[in-house]
C-alpha cells in the first residue's frame, strides 16, 4: 500500500500506529477516537463566531430522545440554509462531539445552520437504530428550522464514511416516507455495502487505517441478528435510487469503499440523479482527517465545502 501513495501522506502515514478492533476492545477504540479527534481539534483554529448548543429531539415511536448539537452563525437576518451532519465511525464509533472545530468552520465558512446527530451505536443499537435516529433528528430540523433561523426548503444532508452510508440511507428513507425534503446529499466515502465483494473492499488489509477486517467487523455489529438485509442498513442493495436528491460524493483510491462509491455514483447517474464526483490518487480511508494540514486535505475539503455551498445557496 504505501508504494501507492501520495507522496504528500508518505511520510505523515509511516508513523500511523496499527490499529486492531476486536469487540472486546471496541470501548477502549472509542476513548481512543475521542482522544485523536480532540488532538486533531486542538491543531485547528478557534472559530467564535459560531454558537454552539445542544438538545434532544424526540426519537421514534418506543425510542429514546435524541441528542443533537447545533452550530449558528452569528449576524445576519436572512434565513441561512441548513446542513444535518452525520459523524463517521464504522456505525460503532464516534460522537457528534468530536466535530466541533469542524462544523464551526463549515458553518461560519459556507452559512448555514448545522444539526449534528448524535445517535446510537452498534453493537448495542443495531440497525435500525443509528438511522431512525438520524431520521428523527431531520424531520425535528425540518419543523424547526425557521427557529433556528434556517430555511426548511434548504436542508442538506451529509457524512463521511459509516455517516456517508447513513447519508446515502437517510435520503432513501425521506424518500420513501415521502419527507421530510432533502436539498442535497453529500455522502462522503459512504459505507454502503455489506457484502464485502468489491476489489477494493478486500485489498486494503494495511491495519493502520480502514481495512478489510475492520468493514467486516463493523458490518456484523450494526446488522446484528439481521437473516434479510435492508436496503435502508446497506444502501448499495437498493434496487431503485430515483428521486433522490443532487449529490457530491468523493472517494480515496486506497480506501476500500472506493469500488461500492462508484458503483454507487453510476447507478445514480443512470436513475437520473445529478451527481458530482472525486477520485483522490494515492488516498486512503479518512486521510483529510488524520492530516489536515496537508495540501491534498485542504483541496479535498476546500472541494465538498464549494460543492456544498453552491447546492445550498443558488
Amino acid at each position: 500500500m504505501e508504494s501507492r501513495l501520495h507522496p504528500e501522506l508518505k511520510e505523515m502515514f509511516a508513523a500511523l500506529p496499527e490499529a486492531l478492533y476486536t469487540r472486546d476492545k471496541l470501548e477502549d477504540k472509542r476513548k481512543e477516537m475521542q482522544q485523536f479527534a480532540a488532538a486533531v481539534a486542538a491543531s485547528l483554529p478557534a472559530n467564535n463566531a459560531v454558537r454552539i448548543t445542544e438538545a434532544h429531539v424526540p426519537g421514534a415511536a418506543g425510542d429514546p430522545d435524541v441528542r443533537i448539537k447545533i452550530y449558528q452563525p452569528s449576524g445576519g437576518n436572512v434565513p441561512l440554509p441548513g446542513v444535518l451532519y452525520i459523524h463517521g465511525g464504522g456505525y460503532i464509533l464516534g460522537s457528534a462531539d468530536m466535530m466541533d472545530p469542524a462544523l464551526q468552520q463549515m458553518a461560519s465558512g459556507i452559512g448555514c445552520v448545522i444539526v449534528s446527530v448524535d445517535y446510537r451505536l452498534a453493537p448495542e443499537h443495531p440497525f435500525p437504530a443509528p438511522l431512525e435516529d438520524c431520521y428523527a433528528a431531520l424531520r425535528w430540523f425540518s419543523e424547526h428550522a425557521e427557529e433556528l433561523g434556517s430555511d426548511p426548503s434548504r436542508i442538506a444532508v451529509m457524512g463521511p464514511s459509516a455517516g456517508g452510508g447513513l447519508t446515502a440511507a437517510l435520503s432513501l428513507l425521506a424518500r420513501d416516507r415521502n419527507g421530510p425534503s432533502i436539498k442535497f446529499q453529500m455522502p462522503l466515502y459512504p459505507m454502503l455495502d455489506d457484502r464485502i465483494i468489491t476489489r477494493s473492499s478486500q485489498e486494503i488489509t494495511d491495519e493502520r487505517v480502514w481495512s478489510t477486517a475492520k468493514t467486516r467487523l463493523a458490518w456484523e455489529m450494526y446488522l446484528g441478528e439481521q437473516q434479510e438485509i435492508s436496503p435502508y442498513a446497506a444502501p448499495a442493495r437498493t434496487a431503485d435510487l430515483s428521486g433522490l436528491p443532487p449529490t457530491y460524493t468523493c472517494v480515496g483510491e486506497l480506501d476500500p469503499f472506493r469500488d461500492e462509491t462508484i458503483d454507487y455514483v453510476s447507478r445514480l447517474t443512470q436513475a437520473g440523479v445529478p451527481v458530482e464526483f472525486h477520485l483522490y490518487p494515492g488516498c486512503f480511508h479518512g486521510f483529510e482527517e488524520y492530516f489536515p494540514s496537508a495540501e491534498i486535505s485542504r483541496r479535498v475539503t476546500e472541494e465538498y465545502y464549494s460543492a456544498l455551498a453552491r447546492a445550498l445557496h443558488a
